[in-house]
């Protein structure tokens, strides 16, 4: 098995990662550090493809492509790379081979957090796009978490829903009915069955929202890149009463804000985590 990684600017995250997903569209790996972020895929020996249109998107913001063979027990020890997620002390993401309980100890030592207060949310990595690890989910999650508590919760979409995480979470604080849109047919069919998984009512509809407006709905939760939040400001039919944005970068956030502010809204609560920012606005 090889695996093969593209690291590039975080400001051409979203142009490589929509070429990569056309060679694999049943899922990307996602990590990100200090100015950077990689996606890596994997293929047998042989059957990786060519990344000419790939490197080409990336252009001067391409970092490095690398190449390595994984071992003969990968396919075992992958899982050991991905631990359970706990968000707000609440909101627990966990790979389905972790029992929750046993899980929820080990996230949070030395809390014990009321069992109906907990929210548990199995996802899967390798389906596709999101298993919650990434700065930008937690902190929409945690944004979502503190919405639930501020009024009831009512009729939510999410924008760019790729595996499902944040509907899913959304779901399972009371938050309902849900819509989630993505423009790739592989994150639709994964946040089907990460739905399907944990029990929630999903509706799915492919979109561009480059091209068409946001559904209208009371809350709107959008894990995107700046531009395309600011398509989204730009296109609203009607304004959502509260909207949780993030995918930009710390440096864009007033950028972004500013664009929903044309839309008659206001920001509300900010998070920023590393090279990552979070935004919560209101009508």
């Amino acid at each position: 098995m090889i695996r093969l990684a593209v690291r590039c600017r975080p400001q051409l995250a979203e142009r490589v990662l929509a070429e990569l997903v056309v060679l694999a569209p049943g899922g990307v790996e996602e990590e990100s550090g200090e100015g950077w972020v990689e996606f890596a895929i994997y293929g047998a020996a042989g059957e990786v493809p060519d990344l000419g249109a790939v490197e080409a998107a990336a252009g001067d913001g391409l970092v490095e492509v690398t190449t390595e063979e994984i071992p003969d027990d990968w396919a075992d020890r992958w899982r050991d790379y991905h631990e359970p997620v706990l968000v707000a002390d609440r909101v627990l993401i966990r790979p389905s081979w972790h029992e929750p309980e046993a899980t929820w100890n080990r996230a949070a030592p030395g809390r014990e957090a009321e069992e109906a207060a907990r929210i548990d949310v199995v996802l899967d990595p390798g389906n596709a796009f999101g298993t919650g690890a990434h700065p930008t989910t937690r902190m929409c999650v945690e944004l979502l978490v503190g919405l639930a508590e501020e009024a009831p919760p009512g009729a939510l979409a999410d924008l760019g829903t790729g595996s499902g995480v944040l509907a899913i979470a959304a779901a399972k604080l009371g938050f309902g009915p849900l819509i989630g849109l993505d423009t790739e047919q592989a994150a639709l069919e994964a946040a089907a069955a990460n739905a399907a998984a944990n029990g929630v009512e999903l509706e799915l509809r492919r979109a561009n929202l480059r091209a068409e407006p946001a559904p209208v709905a009371p809350a709107i939760v959008a894990n995107l890149t700046a531009p395309i939040l600011v398509e989204v400001a730009a296109r609203f039919e009607q304004p959502p009463r509260a909207l949780i944005c993030s995918g930009l970068l710390a440096r864009e956030e007033e950028m972004v804000v500013s664009a929903f502010e044309g839309a008659g809204m206001r920001a509300h609560d900010r998070l920023r985590e590393g090279d990552w920012a979070a935004v919560g606005l209101r009508a």
